[in-house]
């Protein structure tokens, strides 16, 4: 029996040329009849993929910011967590200092983590939401199975004797683009199995502003600690401003004394050309 063209021949199985087509890879979809079922079967079975957030607002004295936010940082590295971001700034000027850590633990260490952070100052906010990802992990899946399935029947069809060169480079064309979505699939089923498999929590540290009430030494300490920033920012904008002056001046110095020097000569040259007033007589 004679081959069919090669746009035939690829979705054929390793079966044979006439005795049974393997399904093209379609993409999945929630449209698609099969994931339908896979999504019926995930929902009889209770099996959900959820990924959960927290956010953490914690207060702390402000000496005591930065050893707090350095204890959890380290705290993370005792249990099944790790670090994605972490950052610390300084007071500046106005600006009180402030930390934020991100990472991400297993469920099982999440009530730990809880626990420690509330030792290192007051929790101000707590917030948690939770996404579905079910869908989402469902539809990859089937992709990645539908792909690479049609992956290795395109690498089993490259090793046919029958085929000719016009096939092996329409098939070698056509698995270069199912293995470039195959990685790109896997790629997207390792990030939902961060997400899903632990647990996103961020994590702001803050200090609370002086209020009204404070003492008279503290009142007068805060009164001094602003005045020398205002002292800093003046002194750096007089710097500024005179280091903008400096190109003028080269310029404009050198003209005023030529200017001056012009001045006397003219104003000299014309008291000597000026008529000498008349003899009186008595």
């Amino acid at each position: 029996m004679k081959c069919a063209p090669v746009a035939l021949f690829i979705a054929l199985t390793l079966t044979g040329c006439a005795k049974k087509v393997a399904p093209m890879y379609s993409g999945g979809g929630a449209g698609n009849p099969s994931m339908s079922m896979r999504l019926t079967a995930f929902a009889d079975s209770g099996q959900r993929y959820i990924a959960e957030r927290h956010n953490l607002e914690i207060v702390a004295p402000e000496t005591e910011l930065q050893k707090s936010w350095e204890s959890a940082v380290a705290f993370c590295g005792t249990i099944r967590c790790g670090i994605v971001s972490s950052t610390i700034t300084a007071r500046t000027g106005d600006n009180l200092p402030s930390g934020t850590i991100k990472l991400r633990v297993i469920p099982e260490d999440l009530n730990k983590l809880l626990a420690y952070l509330e030792k290192l100052g007051k929790v101000a906010q707590h917030t948690t939401d939770r996404e579905d990802k079910t869908i989402e992990v469902v539809d990859t899946e089937a992709k990645i199975k539908n792909l690479t399935t049609f992956r290795d029947n395109l690498r089993a069809m490259l090793a046919r004797p029958s085929a000719t060169v016009k096939d092996l480079v329409e098939i070698q064309k056509q698995l270069t683009d199912t293995q470039s979505e195959l990685d790109s699939q896997t790629t997207l089923r390792k990030i939902l199995t961060n997400e899903t498999d632990k647990i996103a929590v961020e994590i702001s540290f803050r200090v609370l502003r002086p209020s009204g009430n404070l003492g008279g030494f503290a009142l007068i300490w805060d009164a001094l600690r602003e005045s020398g920033s205002t002292l800093g920012d003046s002194t750096a904008s007089l710097i500024t401003t005179v280091v903008a002056i400096i190109p003028w001046l080269i310029l404009i110095v050198p003209a005023v004394w030529l200017f001056v020097k012009v001045w006397r000569k003219w104003k000299a040259r014309r008291s000597e050309n000026a008529p000498s007033p008349p003899a009186t007589t008595n």
